[in-house]
């Protein structure tokens, strides 16, 4: 098996069975990344062919003085970020009474399987989800998520806010719903 380094040079001299093991090794995390951006699990794919074709073509840029997967994970939120309407994300607004606490239990996501959560997040509208994604997995500052969505950082602290309303309003009502079919 490759070392990560000798991997790294032999993608970026071409060699097509190193290409063909970086897509092995790493796509399957890369395609988690996408998925938290995408809507459909098609557009998940073709978000992840997109950041696969990146990396090959931004390779030769890579210097070892951080995290390659690092690395490879700011190309995949960015790629993702080009595919969706950031001018949607600037007006996007939600018509749902929201409760007036923005505080998600932090309990509740031992509550849940890593496929629930994700299903959840998924029906955040798409602003809020994208500023969830930037700000509570991918570990974003406001300042960062601004300047790549193009918004204000109060537009995303709002969104964020919103978001995690909304998350917890979402978990409630899936309680329930589970509650009273058990």
């Amino acid at each position: 098996m490759l070392s990560e380094q000798q991997l790294i040079k032999d993608c970026q001299r071409g060699k097509k069975s190193s290409q063909y093991e970086l897509v092995r090794r790493y796509s399957g995390m890369l395609l988690t990344i996408c998925r938290r951006y995408a809507s459909d699990e098609a557009m998940a794919k073709d978000i992840l062919q997109e950041t696969l074709i990146r990396i090959f073509t931004q390779i030769d840029k890579y210097r070892a003085t951080g995290s390659f997967e690092g690395w490879m994970r700011r190309i995949a939120v960015r790629t993702a970020l080009n595919w969706l309407d950031r001018k949607y994300i600037r007006r996007e607004t939600y018509p749902v009474e929201l409760e007036a606490d923005g505080h998600l239990d932090p309990t509740i996501l031992d509550q849940l399987g890593a496929e629930e959560i994700l299903k959840l997040v998924q029906g955040l509208p798409l602003g809020f989800r994208t500023v969830f994604n930037l700000y509570a997995i991918e570990g974003y500052t406001h300042q960062e998520i601004a300047e790549l969505l193009q918004i204000s950082e109060s537009a995303s602290r709002s969104q964020l806010s919103r978001a995690r309303r909304l998350l917890q309003k979402k978990f409630n009502t899936s309680q329930i719903s589970k509650f009273r079919s058990a």
